[in-house]
């Protein structure tokens, strides 16, 4: 998995120590905001300051304290992690209102640093930059004389004082001050009458824009849930149309067929409203690069939602595409199948069988498209071919094993050394497993052809039994520890492979996308 990602930070300047609000949400809604000004902890446990029942969610999982007037939020070495931006975490310094997520499947929760209020209105002072005018008769006002010490020209604190401070008793004030003090209390009363009326038509600017903003976000969540939705029905049509196509293929039951082409007819309408959803939806960001693009293709094509994605599964496929930049295996490989004419052969397999093409690059990171190759020998014997066919899974679907089975040399009597033969029993392959506890997922697919359907599928029912907890990621985030390096280096080595594939120059590469001309339809 990728790195993780070091600490965000920035500098707040001095700060005092002021409450923190701490709004939690969740799928149901916004729970109550709470305020702390001490430090506390949030977890799922019922110990902790802030308990939310959520699987993401550790024991014990952050937190917040407040260190020389700076709040923090520090993971307590959390199984799930805490993400700021999409980037893995382990300390945030919070600075006015900052939003994380625990765990990289789990709940937001936004932080945000209340301040004091400011003053209600702006102080005014008059500040004369002319010498005094003339004192006014002695009938009026008093003259005072300046002490010997004092310049005869006053400073601006004894402009301030004449005018506007405090008059011994008994002492009158002359017209010409009162008519200061006057305009001084107008102007003053006038400023603040401005102050308010423009603070008022602020206020009722920033109550119009949130609640606009408040409603579309509510929209633009409910139509992203009705997209998600949409999409994992097409998933659990797509498990269906496996399945109606084995039965039809076995029996040709003429309901079977009806019930077929009305399933395939129903997820092409889908496919559609789906569409229209997404283009509601904004996806097309134009802040996405085109090599951001074509992974969300790509996730599509293998069956798995790009409104669902995590945002660390993007930086993993690139990590990857800088693999295959390194080195020049995919050019080979590439070029061989062209030589040999697998490339049109093998896509058209693939679309008959109700497949995208692109599991070609899965025969590809298994043999580099060498029809004679043999594997290590293994508890289950001896794969071969381009498709790596193990013995037993060869003869379930239909093929031929030589005399050679146990022997790592080619067999002209082993149809695992025919690539087309083998392509069929392929496809045939993983168009069961699209049926199966997979549940359409390209990704999962990919990892039974190569842990072994035996291994993963258990691990795959354990999930909550609906496609929208059941892909790749999810898998994941639950038994990571459990997959092997190796599947798990296949799985992002097909995906970022098949990636490139869209588009081989935008990365670097000089040949063409391989199915540029396959027939689709």
């Amino acid at each position: 998995m990728s790195e993780q990602s070091s600490a965000f930070f920035s500098d707040p300047g001095p700060q005092t120590q002021c409450p923190v609000r701490v709004v939690v949400h969740l799928e149901e809604g916004e729970q109550e905001p709470r305020e702390f000004s001490r430090t506390f902890r949030i977890g799922r446990v019922e110990e902790c300051d802030i308990r939310i029942s959520n699987k993401f969610v550790s024991r014990t999982h952050v937190e917040v304290s407040c260190d020389n007037g700076f709040w923090s939020v520090r993971d307590l070495n959390s199984s799930n992690g805490l993400f700021l931006m999409g980037q893995k975490t382990a300390l945030v310094r919070l600075t006015e209102s900052v939003t994380l997520r625990l765990g990289m499947g789990g709940p937001y929760v936004t932080f945000t640093v209340l301040s004091q209020s400011p003053p209600l209105a702006p102080v005014n002072r008059l500040i004369a930059a002319d010498p005094l005018p003339p004192d006014e008769t002695p009938a009026q006002e008093p003259v005072v004389p300046a002490p010997t010490s004092v310049p005869a020209q006053r400073s601006v604190s004894g402009y301030v004082d004449h005018y506007f401070g405090e008059k011994p008793e008994g002492q009158p004030i002359g017209q010409h001050t009162m008519l200061v003090r006057m305009a001084y209390s107008e102007l003053q009363k006038k400023n603040r009458q401005q102050w308010l009326a423009l603070v008022g038509v602020l206020m009722l600017l920033i109550v119009a824009a949130t609640g606009f903003a408040v409603v579309e976000h509510r929209r633009a969540r409910r139509q992203l849930a009705l997209a998600e939705n949409l999409f994992y029905s097409m998933r659990s049509l797509d498990v269906n149309i496996a399945n109606f196509e084995r039965v039809a293929i076995q029996t040709n039951n003429e309901t079977v067929v009806r019930q077929l082409r009305e399933s395939q007819s129903r997820r092409r309408f889908m496919e559609q409203q789906y569409d229209k959803f997404l283009s509601a939806l904004k996806t097309d960001d134009p802040k996405l690069t085109p090599q951001s693009r074509l992974i969300l293709r790509i996730s599509r094509i293998f069956g798995e939602c790009e409104l669902a994605m995590p945002p660390t599964f993007q930086a993993e496929v690139e990590k990857y595409i800088r693999k295959w930049q390194s080195t020049g295996r995919l050019k080979r490989a590439i070029a061989l199948a062209q030589e040999k004419g697998y490339i049109q052969t093998i896509g058209k397999e693939l679309l008959a069988a109700g497949l995208p093409p692109q599991f070609f690059y899965l025969a590809l990171q298994e043999s580099d498209l060498d029809p004679f190759i043999s594997g290590p020998e293994t508890r289950k014997g001896i794969a071969k071919g381009m498709w790596q066919f193990i013995p037993d899974t060869a003869v379930k679907y239909g093929m031929k094993v030589g005399p050679l089975v146990k022997l790592r040399r080619p067999d002209p009597a082993d149809d695992r050394h025919h690539w087309d033969i083998e392509t069929r029993a392929a496809a045939r392959y993983m168009k069961d497993l699209y049926g199966s506890d997979a549940q359409s997922s390209g990704l999962l697919i990919m990892a039974c052809y190569n842990w072994g359907e035996d291994s993963v599928l258990p691990l795959v029912r354990s999930l909550p039994p609906n496609p929208g907890e059941r892909n790749f990621w999810k898998l994941l985030s639950k038994y990571r520890a459990r997959i092997p390096d190796e599947t798990y280096d296949y799985v992002f080595s097909i995906v970022s492979a098949a990636v490139i594939g869209e588009d081989p120059k935008l990365f670097g590469f000089d040949f063409d996308n391989p199915f540029a001309t396959l027939e689709t339809h």
